[in-house]
């Protein structure tokens, strides 16, 4: 149970996170990790909660800690159940007690909610020991003397200040006797963050602790949060409205993998309030908003799912940041930082998300609003753009500089871009030459014309694409510079030549392409990143942060380019029944992974190239859940969900 994890999140980029036995194993672990400049700068606020049941004169501790030399206490002994539908929820028993455990978020609030139920036929008394801290989600909390948490008690909650100048955390309950009893809990084991070379112990400390006697079927509510007028307004009206919202902006799913993956997607959409507009997390439990991340993310998440103004209001976000023809990389962590502009391919992606934006909801007045700032994006790239930039003779994008990483291939540790392919990257040909002909196609669309100069770019293109990328196999070199150098190295970014909407290539070599992919690459977790033939074939993503980020484009595994990958077989295959059927069955064990592994719920970052099994890097990736998502919805495949749910339903009747 260490290493299954659970996720609640907030819309905000708060969330609530922990291993399922109820111990914190990494530094970015906590029952309210708020977003204090959404969706970012967030603070551990509160680590985690000592529970114990008191029944018959016999303490039962149902929470789970790791110290250096020993675990304790080990609640996972108790727990009988665990689920995530919608929310969180533990089942833990004794043959003379039982106690359920629900954890939520309030939507649009730094606000995490714990619900207790009696739900056996004794009554007991429940002790909650909250621990708290006050750190950047990046490090880990010690004992410090600026730390007193100072705190005014009032009947039905607390007001504490971590440190002199802090803002204040509000911890509220419905019943029971809160009793004043600090100390340091010290020397806590971070397993995971020490597996990664991160921060792997720290300190948390509790100022009191609740109690109450549960009676059966008497509910207790445990809330913590960093807005008073949550405490004002009462708990329990705002879990009420809390409710009401969500179930209005719910649609109805039948019960499965599609609903849950659904669900699950909502967790990484989220207010930015710099912009006064929506974003994408690209992933929990560390990464903040990434422009290419959303872009590719949001296609499955809010457009593919008819999702209009949240889209258009996603889109805006990275409208209104372009800058020199460029739009972010990322947002910072920290919101007074600078923003983050190093990527080449981002911008050409906003092309392609505007285009399925508008092939889905027909929105001229949107495609109005932005075509000049789409024009002006063509052409500060012909003119030249940040980090060499440019438009070779042939027609193709180039771009690159020493020490700076402009791809999704974008490892960086100690100044040593692992993977720096400078020079004209395939895919992010792939996307230039989308975004001339998506330009052209909007321009069509609003009846404007298209200067002779994109035409010839495109003509260019064309005639030029197929004769400079193809390597001796028929299948494409991954990076080239034009007339000097060619690469070829098997990756997987020559799969977009085959998914994106608009292609130079015959069908003979998309299909060869996909073959090459298919025998070398494909795993039913993702794609490699790397031909294992290949000498600096990394099979496993592991260790610290040097042989990870060595690892991490050199041989491991993404799910988000099996959306690519099954999208180009459909192309060359076709999509009958039997196809769709066939790469549902290849998704079982990504859909086991979702349900069983890590984050529960949830579908990882990454894999290790090799004997892909156990989730690696964030256990909960935008563009993961958004590539099935997308996939599902595309080809009907929650059709055939469905229609093999109801034909297994006799069988499982009469069993």
């Amino acid at each position: 149970m260490f290493t299954k994890e659970w996720l609640v999140t907030n819309g905000l980029g708060g969330y609530a996170s922990g291993a399922v036995n109820g111990a914190n194993t990494r530094q970015y672990h906590g029952l309210l990790v708020a977003a204090l400049e959404p969706p970012t700068d967030r603070t551990v606020v509160v680590a985690k909660i000592e529970e114990r049941v008191l029944i018959d004169g016999q303490h039962y501790h149902i929470s789970t800690n790791q110290y250096p030399k020993v675990v304790f206490p080990d609640g996972g002994q108790y727990l009988k159940n665990f689920t995530v539908d919608p929310n969180p929820t533990w089942l833990f028993a004794d043959p003379n007690w039982e106690l359920r455990k629900n954890i939520q978020m309030i939507s649009g609030s730094n606000t995490t909610v714990l619900t207790y139920t009696n739900s056996g036929k004794n009554p007991f008394v429940l002790e909650l020991h909250p621990l708290y801290a006050y750190n950047d989600y990046h490090t880990t909390f010690h004992e410090a003397s600026r730390y007193n948490f100072f705190t005014e008690l009032n009947k039905d909650h607390l007001k504490s200040y971590p440190e002199y100048g802090s803002n204040p955390v509000f911890t509220g309950w419905t019943a029971g006797h809160y009793y004043e009893a600090r100390s340091w809990f010290k020397n806590i084991i971070l397993s995971k963050g020490k597996a990664r070379g991160l921060g792997s112990v720290c300190d948390y400390y509790r100022i009191g602790y609740l109690e109450h006697e549960l009676q059966p079927g008497e509910e207790l509510i445990l809330y913590f949060t960093i807005e008073e007028d949550i405490v004002r307004e009462g708990i329990k009206k705002n879990l009420s409205l809390d409710g009401q919202k969500r179930r209005r902006s719910n649609k109805k799913f039948a019960p499965g993998f599609f609903k849950d993956l659904m669900l699950s997607g909502e967790q990484f959409i989220v207010h930015r309030n710099s912009t006064k507009s929506m974003s994408v997390i690209a992933g929990y439990h560390w990464f903040t908003d990434w422009g290419r991340d959303t872009m590719i993310a949001m296609r499955g998440l809010t457009i593919a799912t008819g999702k209009k103004e949240l889209s258009k209001s996603i889109l805006n976000t990275f409208f209104k940041s372009v800058d020199q023809g460029m739009i972010p990389d990322r947002f910072p962590d920290n919101a007074k930082d600078p923003v983050h502009y190093n990527t080449m391919d981002a911008t050409l992606w906003l092309f392609v998300a505007s285009y399925e934006y508008h092939k889905k909801f027909e929105d001229i007045a949107f495609l109005k609003d932005h075509i000049k700032i789409l024009k002006n994006i063509l052409d500060q790239h012909i003119a030249g753009a940040r980090y060499n930039i440019h438009i070779t003779k042939e027609g193709f994008i180039y771009g690159g500089e020493c020490k700076v990483q402009l791809t999704w291939m974008d490892a960086i540790v100690g100044g040593k871009v692992i993977t720096p392919r400078i020079g004209c990257p395939v895919e992010v040909n792939a996307l230039w030459y989308n975004a001339l002909k998506i330009y052209e196609n909007f321009c069509q669309i609003l009846n404007a014309d298209v200067e002779a100069r994109y035409l010839e770019l495109i003509t260019k293109f064309e005639l030029n694409f197929t004769k400079f990328f193809t390597n001796p196999h028929g299948s494409l070199y991954d990076v080239i510079i034009p007339g000097t150098s060619q690469d070829d190295t098997l990756r997987p970014n020559q799969i977009y030549c085959l998914s994106l909407p608009f292609g130079v290539l015959d069908n003979d070599q998309q299909r060869s392409i996909l073959e090459t992919v298919e025998n070398k690459l494909y795993t039913p977790f993702g794609l490699r990143t790397l031909n294992p033939d290949n000498p600096e074939y990394k099979p496993n993503y592991e260790g610290n942060q040097w042989s990870r980020d060595h690892a991490y484009h050199q041989g491991t595994v993404w799910p988000f380019l099996l959306h690519e990958y099954f999208k180009a077989f459909f192309k060359i295959y076709g999509t009958s029944l039997s196809n769709r059927k066939k790469v549902m069955l290849e998704l079982e064990p990504l859909r086991q992974h979702f349900y069983k592994d890590n984050g529960i719920h949830c579908i990882s970052e990454i894999f290790n190239g090799s004997n892909p099994k156990e989730g690696k890097g964030c256990i909960h990736q935008a563009w993961s859940v958004a590539a099935i998502i997308k996939l599902y919805i595309d080809y009907g495949l929650d059709k055939i969900e469905r229609e093999i749910s109801t034909e297994q339903e006799p069988n499982l009747k009469k069993n």
